[in-house]
C-alpha cells in the first residue's frame, strides 16, 4: 500500500498544543494523529486511526489464539441490568446517564460484565456450553472529573473487554491463567516496558486481580518492585503487615501533657523528645505518634437523590501521609470526603490538630485505623482539647478500632512480602486489568445451568480489560525521542517513510518506482512526494511521524546512495539496488 503525503489528510504542528501535560498527548496532536473535539474527547485522524486499528488486530490475533469469540454490544444501553448489580448507583458522577424521548433511563457503558451475563443467561443452558469466552473492541465512557493527558485519560477511549464462564473454579482458574498469558503475548509483540502487579478490583468486584502497568514517569498509578523477588503491586493492593499484638496486662496508664506550639508531628516529636519520653527505650519517632484524619463516607445513590454523610475518623501513623487512593480502595463502594471547617464547626468534640480516638469512641464515631495500630500497641496521640496530646494511649485498652483499613502512603524501603527485600516505588500507567470475578455477577442474573449431574449450577466468571487507545498513548510516551514519535514495526501507520529531499528529476522517479517495489513486494509505504516543501521540513515530517524506517533521496542519491534512517537508531548508506531487499529484511525482522 502506498500513500501520498501530498494526498494524506494531514498537518503538523511545530508547537505544543497549550493544554498538553505529557510527551503522548503533545506529539500525537502535532504529528497529526488525533484532534481534541472537547475535553477528553479526541478524533482520530487517518494516521492515528490506522495504528489504533493494528493495535486492535494485535489484541484480537491473541485473543482469538486462546478460544475468544469476538461480539460486539451497544455502546447505549438500558438502565435496568445495571440496577440489578446496583452499578446504576456505585458508578456514581463517573456514568454518563441520559433518557430517550419517552423518558426511559439509558447510559453510555463504561464496562458491559452485566450485559454480557445477560447474553450467556438467554443463550446457554448445559454445562455442554461451557466455557466460553467472549469478547469485544468497544467504545467506553466514563465521565472523568478531570480528563487529562490526551488520550490517556479521556472521557471517550476504545477497550477490550473479555469474559470466561465456567463452570467451575478450576475452571476460571484456566481462563484466567490463559489471559495472563495472552497479555504477556500482546505488550511483549508490542515491547512495552510493563509490570504486573497485584490489584484491587474495584468497582468491579471479585476476587483475584491483577493489572498491567507501564511503566512510565508520566503515570497516575503508583505501584512497588521488591528489590529481591518478582513481587509486584499497585500501592492501593499492598497488605501492611500486621505486628503483634502486645499485652495490655502491665502497660502504663496514658498521661496527659500539656503541649504548645506541637501542632505538626515534627514539632510533636520535638516536644516528646524534649520531655525525655521513651518507647521501648528509644527516643520517640514519628512512628510511634497516631494522626487522626477526619473524613466523611457516604453510600453511592441515585442520580437526583441526596448523599448521606456519616462522620469518620481514620489513624495512621504520624510519619506517613493519607494516600487518599489507598483509602479510596479500601473504603469501596462506599464514597468519601476530606472533613471541612463546617464539619469541625457542627462537632465541637473535634479540635482540629489534637483530635484523639477517645472522642470519637466517645461521641460514637467509626473509628478506622490503619493495620499497625495492633491491639496493645500504644501512641502519642491528640487529645481533644487545644494544646494538648496523650502519651502511652493504648489500642484495646483506651480506644477502640471499628475497623482496620489501608490508608496510609507506602514509603520506599517497606518491607516486601515473604522477605523478598524491601519495596521501590515506581510510576505506571495502566494498560489492562484481570479479575476473577467469581459469581457475582451470574447470581446477580440468577444464571441458572444445568451441570452433568442434571442440577442446577450457577457458573462463575472472569473480566479482563485492556486499553486499546491508552496503549496507543503508552507506546508514544515510552518510545518517543526528542525528535517524534517512535513506533514498533507492528503498528506503526506505515513501515517505511520514503522522502526524496532531491529537487533532480531522476530522484524524483526513482522515488516513484521505490515505493512502487516496496509495495509490490507488500510493504506498506508513506510517500513525502510534496514537490515545494524543503528537505528539512521533509526531515523534521519524517522523525515526528515515527515510521520505523526512513528511506532518504538526498544529495548521496546521485552516487547511488540510499541513506537508510532506522527511527531512532543508526542511519545505513545502502546502495540503490539493494535498498528494497534491505528494507523487506529489516520490516520481516
Amino acid at each position: 500500500m502506498i500513500t501520498r503525503l501530498s494526498q494524506l489528510f494531514l498537518r503538523t504542528l511545530r508547537e505544543d498544543p497549550a493544554d498538553a501535560e505529557v510527551t503522548s498527548h503533545k506529539l500525537l496532536v502535532r504529528a497529526g494523529y488525533v484532534r481534541r473535539a472537547a475535553p477528553g474527547v479526541y478524533t482520530w485522524l487517518p494516521l492515528g486511526l490506522r495504528t489504533l486499528r493494528k493495535i486492535e488486530d494485535v489484541v484480537r490475533e491473541e485473543m482469538n489464539a486462546i478460544g475468544g469469540q469476538e461480539m460486539l454490544f451497544p455502546a447505549l444501553l438500558p438502565r435496568e441490568p445495571y440496577e440489578q448489580t446496583q452499578r446504576w448507583t456505585e458508578y456514581g458522577d463517573n456514568l454518563f446517564r441520559l433518557q430517550d424521548r419517552k423518558g426511559a433511563d439509558m447510559l453510555l457503558g463504561p464496562t458491559h460484565e452485566e450485559m454480557f451475563t445477560g447474553a450467556v443467561k438467554d443463550l446457554y443452558s448445559s454445562y455442554k456450553d461451557f466455557p466460553v469466552t467472549l469478547y469485544q473492541i468497544q467504545t467506553k465512557y466514563r465521565d472523568e472529573e478531570r480528563p487529562r493527558a490526551g488520550i490517556l485519560r479521556g472521557r471517550e477511549f476504545v477497550m477490550k473487554d473479555s469474559y470466561s464462564f465456567d463452570m467451575t473454579d478450576a475452571g476460571l482458574d484456566e481462563s484466567y491463567a490463559k489471559h495472563r498469558r495472552a497479555y504477556q503475548n500482546i505488550f511483549d509483540r508490542l515491547k512495552i516496558d510493563y509490570a504486573i502487579c497485584k490489584a484491587t478490583s474495584g468497582a468491579m468486584g471479585g476476587s483475584a486481580s491483577e493489572e498491567f502497568l507501564a511503566v512510565s514517569p508520566a503515570g497516575e498509578d503508583t505501584f512497588v518492585r521488591a528489590t529481591e523477588g518478582e513481587y509486584a503491586a499497585n500501592v492501593e493492593a499492598v497488605v501492611t503487615p500486621v505486628p503483634p499484638e502486645v499485652p495490655l496486662e502491665g502497660q502504663p496508664a496514658l498521661q496527659e501533657y500539656t503541649t504548645p506550639n506541637a501542632e505538626t508531628i515534627d514539632t510533636l516529636v520535638e516536644w516528646a523528645r524534649a520531655e525525655g519520653l521513651r518507647v521501648d527505650g528509644r527516643e520517640v519517632t514519628g512512628a510511634d505518634t497516631l494522626k487522626c484524619m477526619m473524613v466523611k463516607t457516604a453510600a453511592p445513590v441515585g442520580p437526583g437523590e441526596a448523599k448521606e454523610w456519616e462522620l469518620a475518623g481514620v489513624l495512621i501513623p504520624g510519619d506517613r501521609a493519607l494516600d487518599e487512593k489507598r483509602l479510596e480502595a479500601s473504603l469501596e463502594p462506599l464514597e468519601f470526603e476530606l472533613a471541612s471547617e463546617a464539619d469541625f464547626a457542627q462537632n465541637t468534640f473535634l479540635v482540629k490538630g489534637y483530635v484523639g480516638p477517645r472522642a470519637l469512641n466517645a461521641h460514637g464515631v467509626k473509628v478506622y485505623a490503619d493495620p499497625r495500630v495492633v491491639k496493645g500497641s500504644a501512641w502519642i496521640t491528640g487529645g481533644d482539647a487545644a494544646n494538648v496530646h496523650i502519651a502511652q494511649c493504648v489500642a484495646g485498652r483506651d480506644f477502640e478500632v471499628d475497623e482496620f483499613i489501608e490508608a496510609a502512603e507506602i514509603k520506599e524501603g517497606d518491607p516486601a512480602p515473604e522477605g523478598q527485600g524491601t519495596l521501590t516505588l515506581e510510576r505506571g500507567i495502566e494498560l489492562g486489568h484481570i479479575f476473577q470475578l467469581g459469581r457475582k455477577y451470574t447470581e446477580a442474573f440468577d444464571v441458572q445451568i444445568l451441570d452433568e449431574n442434571g442440577k442446577r449450577a450457577v457458573p462463575t466468571m472472569g473480566s479482563y480489560g485492556i486499553g486499546i487507545s491508552r496503549m496507543m498513548a503508552v507506546l508514544a510516551e515510552q518510545r518517543a525521542d526528542d525528535k517524534g514519535l517512535n513506533w514498533p514495526v507492528e503498528v506503526a501507520p506505515y513501515q517505511v517513510h520514503v522522502a526524496v529531499a532531491n529537487k533532480d528529476a531522476a530522484a524524483l522517479e526513482a522515488g516513484d518506482k521505490l515505493v512502487a517495489d516496496l509495495d509490490a513486494a507488500g510493504i506498506e509505504v508513506l510517500f513525502d512526494d510534496r514537490p515545494k516543501v524543503s528537505p528539512g521540513v521533509k526531515f523534521k515530517d519524517a522523525e515526528l511521524l515515527g515510521m520505523p524506517f526512513i528511506a532518504v533521496l538526498g544529495r548521496s542519491f546521485a552516487d547511488g546512495i540510499i541513506e537508510l534512517r532506522i527511527r531512532g537508531g543508526e542511519t545505513l548508506e545502502v546502495p540503490a539496488a539493494e535498498i528494497v531487499d534491505k528494507l523487506v529484511e529489516l520490516v520481516r525482522g
